[in-house]
């Protein structure tokens, strides 16, 4: 008699993390790779994070090498035991002329590329910029690397807004323009279920029922 039992279906899990809060959230900065730390209010968001991803199972944790993504992977790490590995493929965006800049210095001194900002900052082209095509395609790549080295595990990524959102676009099959249309809080987290023959769904996003206190972005 034939055998009807399937093939089992390893299911990967991916925790996307957002850093907790900087000194450049609360002054309104550009942050890209200047290495901004967490201040006191981000320190307390990533030790409540990690107490709200205590219970996931995360078995290894990936991070920015920023101090800000860093720290709280250090905190995630601690909390949950999962060794920690520094990622260049979860790095920030560079925004070249724009990184530890103002947002009102932008505006007033770049004022075509600041209105591309705020529409459609996938077409931003700056001098010493990376661009978001690029960003996702290196984040993409890092992340499919991570799954296949953790298929049928959780595993976390600890990085930034800027990064997050491209990544997020590419695995949902979101097109350009999809900046806007998706939101990241500081130390929020967001999941992905990732099936060998079905890639990624969505299944959590910007979760941030663990914060007491936090800045929302939205430009």
């Amino acid at each position: 008699m034939a055998s009807s039992e399937k093939n089992e279906t390893k299911v990967t899990t991916v925790v996307l993390v957002r850093h907790g809060e900087c000194e450049g959230n609360r002054e309104g900065l550009f942050r890209g790779r200047t290495n901004f730390p967490l201040n006191p209010a981000g320190l307390d968001q990533a030790r409540a994070l990690a107490e709200a991803l205590k219970p996931l199972g995360i078995t290894t944790i990936y991070s920015s090498p920023l101090s800000r993504a860093h720290t709280t992977a250090e905190m995630i790490a601690e909390k949950t035991g999962a060794p920690l590995e520094i990622s260049q493929g979860f790095q920030n965006i560079t925004l070249g002329p724009w990184d530890g800049k103002s947002k009102d210095f932008v505006r007033r001194e770049y004022p075509r590329e600041w209105e591309v900002w705020l529409s459609d900052p996938e077409k931003l082209d700056l001098p010493g910029a990376e661009s978001m095509k690029a960003l996702q395609d290196r984040s993409f790549q890092a992340l499919e690397e991570a799954v296949a080295r953790h298929e049928g595990e959780t595993f976390a990524v600890v990085t930034h807004r800027a990064l997050l959102k491209p990544l997020l676009a590419r695995c949902m099959g979101i097109g350009s323009p999809y900046f806007w249309r998706l939101h990241i809080d500081t130390a929020s987290y967001s999941m992905l279920r990732h099936e060998r023959d079905r890639g990624y769904c969505c299944t959590l996003l910007n979760q941030t029922n663990h914060l007491k206190d936090y800045i929302s972005e939205w430009v």
